[in-house]
């Protein structure tokens, strides 16, 4: 038998045997409409040994200006193409291979980030934030939708991914006031909007005079730093005194006369017209009284303690935050800045009956018969500020006590010149919070300039208001005390390092403080409440925000805690 070749198997076998597939004039398979293939489309993968990078930045490989790997070209609609890939389901199941060494600081609380845990000026976070210091939300002006980190995080676009605060968590300070239930907000005000403010207004205009002052004593103006200059600070029992706008008498007077529509005291005026300034929570109680304001701080509010080191980029922690040092915390440093501030004006003056300057009326808050200290030099000035503005019907004044602490022979004309005196504490330049201070007992003498500039940036609100009184005053000048701890573990004692003398207005503009906006900020909030009914309300700093909140609050606010105490003294007396 003759040998078949393949071929010829092959031609022999019928049509229908043939091989391939079969001919078919249909498009649809199983009920699919038939799709062609680019060699873009994505089929799957069966791994991925990148670590996401590539499609983080757009992808490694780009073709024709799209993402190579990840995008569909044909059928990009992944609902309708049932040939697309679902991402969704694949990635649940899908573990990135990553054997690459990654530091906890990338992993932690970078500037690259959706969200921004960190405090460090200019920082960067999400796409969605973009702000300027302080304000966490705009509510108004500016770019709409914007968000705002605590302390001023800036963000969008990228931008560094580290920095030196990235891994700190943000600050949870208490509120200085506890909200009620029953409070209504009223108004909120963020601090870039506050900032934009501004009102020219006059040096202002005296209306009387009380109290009494001694002479400053010139010894005290000794080289700062020198061993020489140094003294032990002194406790003297002097009587001194803090009262409220509501309490004071001669306010009262005034606004019985109807001398003006606005009435508070230099502390109390000085915080709210550097308000953009501070950090820590504070409140004023408001009270509207027909076309009356009258402003007013709590009794024991923290608006009569002296903070330290407010503004310092990493301010001193409290023991809730991990500070084992209880004598450096917030609250011990301001309860002895406090403590060196009542009693350092009393020292650095020539207490002598026979040489002091009397005012025309007498101290309007001694009582001989009350007190067993004698008063402290101490002159109380009220002066009036016109805040009206042009289109305005009526006239809008505002009288504000102001306080002297001593006063000083003028050595060209021998006039008497009127002081405010102060004092900055040094606590220990080595401990946490120190906020980098320079040593005083080394620097002052030759770096005055520096100390003095490392103390406006970490106590620029503090020394913000020290100045606006001082201006508010119309104070000839500002003594600036340095004083600092005998031992840096002991808060008890303390040295006297030198005195530095400003000029209030020279002060603020080293500052870039900014009066007109402070008058813009009292003119604005002064507008929003006399608009409303008459009653109580409470303006409060947001203790983690840079923003105030205005809050409507019962008559009664913070006078049934008066009314309670003395019931519960009583009580525990019975028992």
């Amino acid at each position: 038998m003759a040998p078949v070749s393949l071929l010829d198997l092959v031609s022999a076998l019928p049509a229908k045997e043939a091989w391939g597939p079969e001919v078919s004039s249909e498009t649809m398979l199983d009920g699919v409409p038939y799709a062609p293939y680019s060699k873009a489309d994505k089929l799957g993968r069966m791994a991925d040994w990148t670590d996401g990078k590539d499609r983080d930045r757009g992808g490694r490989q780009n073709y024709g200006g799209r993402n190579y790997r990840d995008q569909q070209v044909y059928g990009a609609n992944q609902t309708t193409n049932p040939f697309a890939v679902q991402m969704a389901e694949e990635e649940a199941t899908f573990s990135v291979v990553d054997n690459s060494r990654t530091s906890a600081r990338g992993r932690g609380f970078g500037r690259g980030g959706g969200t921004v845990f960190g405090r460090g000026r200019g920082q960067r976070g999400g796409q969605a934030q973009r702000g300027g210091r302080g304000a966490f939300q705009r509510v108004g002006g500016g770019r709409g939708g914007q968000q705002y980190d605590n302390r001023g995080g800036r963000g969008g676009r990228g931008g560094r991914r580290f920095g030196r605060w990235d891994d700190k968590p943000q600050r949870n300070r208490d509120a200085s006031v506890q909200v009620k239930p029953d409070w209504q907000v009223l108004e909120e005000m963020d601090f870039t909007r506050l900032a934009k403010l501004n009102l020219a207004t006059g040096d202002g205009e005296d209306i009387d005079s009380y109290g009494f002052l001694y002479y400053y004593d010139r010894s005290y103006d000794k080289q700062p730093g020198a061993v020489t200059s140094q003294r032990k600070l002194n406790v003297l029992e002097r009587a001194a005194y803090n009262v409220t706008t509501s309490s004071d008498p001669i306010l009262q007077e005034l606004a019985e006369k109807d001398e003006a529509t606005i009435f508070a005291t230099d502390s109390i005026l000085s915080v709210l017209m550097c308000a953009t300034k501070s950090v820590y929570s504070w409140d004023l109680v408001i009270t509207k009284r027909g076309s009356k304001l009258f402003i007013d701080k709590r009794d024991n509010s923290n608006l009569d303690m002296v903070t330290v080191n407010e503004n310092a980029t990493d301010a001193p922690l409290e023991t809730s935050e991990g500070n084992k040092d209880t004598m450096n915390s917030p609250s011990a440093l301001m309860l002895e800045a406090t403590h060196i501030n009542n009693v350092f004006p009393l020292q650095v003056v020539n207490e002598s009956q026979t040489n002091k300057v009397e005012m025309p009326h007498e101290h309007p808050f001694y009582n001989e018969e009350v007190e067993s200290d004698p008063p402290a030099s101490k002159a109380y000035k009220y002066r009036r500020f016109d805040l009206s503005l042009d289109q305005d019907e009526d006239p809008l004044h505002l009288i504000v006590r102001t306080e002297f602490d001593a006063v000083v022979k003028n050595n060209i004309n021998g006039e008497d010149q009127y002081l405010i005196i102060k004092a900055l504490n040094e606590f220990d330049n080595k401990a946490q919070g120190s906020g980098g201070a320079l040593d005083w007992r080394t620097k002052l003498a030759s770096q005055r300039g520096a100390v003095l500039a490392t103390e406006m940036k970490n106590n620029a609100f503090k020394l913000a208001r020290w100045a606006t009184q001082s201006i508010l005053a119309k104070a000839d000048s500002m003594k600036l005390g340095f004083v600092s701890r005998a031992n840096p573990k002991n808060n008890n004692d303390h040295v006297i390092l030198g005195v530095l003398t400003n000029k209030p207005r020279d002060f603020a503009n080293q500052m870039a403080l900014n009066l007109n906006n402070g008058w813009g900020i009292v003119r604005t909030i002064a507008d929003m409440l006399l608009k409303m009914d008459d009653g109580k309300y409470v303006l409060v700093k947001d203790p983690n925000k840079s923003m105030l909140r205005l809050y409507s609050v019962p008559e009664n606010t913070f006078e049934e805690e008066i009314e309670e105490a003395p019931i519960q003294e009583e009580e525990e007396n019975d028992s």
